[in-house]
């Protein structure tokens, strides 16, 4: 069992069978320690990959994008999902569903800071259906940039994410993949289908 894990089976509680409740260390707390390692294991796992920076989406990717840009010692992007007056023209745009807010936000960032030749690591906290991941994507290809592959802090593996990133040949290392969530009990799953939980 990794060490974030063990957090998510300490701190985590399952509210249904596709709600997962972290907000003491990633979603509106954030615990910095954890989030510092969470970095680290994303930097670790793309050093080689030539990264010219992080993606991410507000907000609850940002803490763990910050902490992975200030490993691999580049700048971090964070996508908006509400114009600011600061932004105007030359963006780069896409719609996003949220199957959790049950709604749809167009996301968007600026051209000065997406260009072509950019490597980019795509970093969120969650990958469920994988409609943010495929939008960050999208925003990255839009700019003439190629995504370098995707940084998971929690997956759940019985949704459809992981299946649609890998289909379109994307690499994807999430730290922890969460098997279950039946029963208020928190499942993790392996290679090779083992999975425990407490």
């Amino acid at each position: 069992m990794n060490f974030l894990e063990e957090v998510i089976l300490k701190e985590g509680k399952a509210m249904s069978e596709h709600v997962l409740k972290v907000d003491s260390f990633l979603n509106h707390q954030i615990d910095p320690q954890v989030m510092q390692q969470v970095g680290q294991e994303f930097a670790r796992l793309y050093k080689k990959e030539g990264i010219t920076k992080v993606l991410t989406i507000e907000s609850s990717g940002i803490a763990p994008a910050v902490m992975a840009g200030l490993e691999l010692g580049v700048q971090v992007v964070f996508a908006r999902k509400r114009k600011s007056l600061t932004q105007n023209g030359d963006l780069l745009t896409a719609k996003v569903y949220s199957f959790t807010k049950e709604e749809e936000n167009e996301i968007s960032v600026s051209k000065k800071w997406l260009k072509a030749g950019d490597r980019v690591l795509v970093i969120d906290d969650f990958l469920a259906h994988g409609e943010a991941a495929l939008g960050l994507a999208s925003l990255v290809e839009e700019a003439g940039a190629e995504v370098a592959g995707f940084g998971i802090v929690i997956e759940k593996s019985f949704q459809s994410g992981r299946e649609k990133l890998l289909k379109k040949g994307y690499r994807v290392e999430s730290l922890a993949r969460v098997a279950s969530l039946s029963n208020g009990s928190i499942t993790f799953t392996r290679s090779g289908q083992e999975a425990w939980s407490l």
